[in-house]
């Protein structure tokens, strides 16, 4: 478990590393097509403030758009003791608790740290489970505030949407930039048009691998919390069993959810957030005991 979490974070490494190439390489694409070599080290820098500011927000943004309300105990004592006893038991800061008014039943987890977590469970995952799967659910989204997958979430995400917006400016470059592009050759521009297509497309593929290893880890460390895998392999099943589109869909926040929140269709399978329920309540009932 504890070399898992040691590869996470030599991987989250090397996920940046891609991240500051592709934007690196946008940003050489400008210079070459508005010929400004300095263009390249300011867009590097514009965007690394960029994702600085959507890592300090994200998790507003997140409950805003999920239409979630925070509680105090009284509001909901069942989902707020069973975080703050996973928080006694985990030796972790207490998160804020959200409830979703939405009956599809679904859990998330987002904040910048420990310090600053938020959790969040719907309606309809609080009815639909009993008190042991509820607790292996929360568990699982403690996995990810101690895992630090909420961080990691907020900044691949923020740099993410900084790739998109700056291959959306590009390509309107490329195509309406006028004058300057009259003294390009054309090769570059067919080489920079394709970058600047492919590279927000590489930079989602790279925050899907992210997000499908990062529930397989929320689920051993969840496991680890409560001893307890089949409880969390029956919450899946349930899940399984009830899931449905949330009201309130989003899918710059689909990867935050315990189970994906999107309707399904061909586009969303491929390009899914998270792995299958069944490959993951298989391996709980396979390898759940050697977490």
């Amino acid at each position: 478990m504890y070399r898992a979490i040691a590869a996470n974070k030599r991987n989250t490494i090397l996920i940046m590393m891609v991240f500051v190439a592709l934007i690196t390489c946008i940003g050489y694409i400008f210079s070459v097509l508005m010929d400004e070599p300095a263009v390249t080290p300011w867009i590097l820098v514009g965007t690394l403030i960029y994702a600085v500011i959507q890592y300090f927000l994200a998790g507003n943004l997140a409950v805003a758009a999920t239409g979630a309300r925070e509680i105090a105990k009284q509001d909901n004592p069942r989902l707020y003791r069973t975080v703050e006893n996973l928080s006694i038991t985990l030796g972790m800061p207490m998160p804020k608790v959200y409830i979703m008014d939405d009956p599809a039943p679904n859990a998330f987890a987002t904040g910048r740290d420990p310090k600053h977590a938020i959790v969040a469970a719907t309606t309809g995952l609080l009815e639909i489970m009993d008190d042991r799967e509820l607790q292996t659910v929360m568990a699982h989204e403690m996995g990810h505030v101690q895992n630090y997958d909420i961080r990691v979430s907020m900044i691949a995400f923020g740099l993410v949407s900084a790739i998109a917006v700056l291959s959306d400016i590009a390509l309107r470059t490329i195509f309406y930039g006028g004058r300057n592009n009259r003294d390009t050759h054309p090769a570059v521009i067919v080489v920079g048009l394709v970058a600047v297509i492919l590279a927000p497309i590489i930079a989602t593929i790279v925050q899907l691998a992210v997000s499908r290893q990062r529930e397989y880890l929320a689920d051993a460390t969840g496991v680890m919390a409560t001893r307890d895998a089949e409880g969390l392999a029956r919450a899946l099943e349930k899940l399984q069993q009830y899931g449905r589109p949330m009201i309130k869909q989003n899918s710059s926040t689909a990867h935050l959810f315990i189970s994906d929140p999107l309707k399904k269709n061909f586009l969303s399978k491929l390009f899914s957030t998270h792995p299958s329920l069944e490959d993951r309540i298989k391996r709980l009932r396979t390898h759940g005991q050697t977490f």
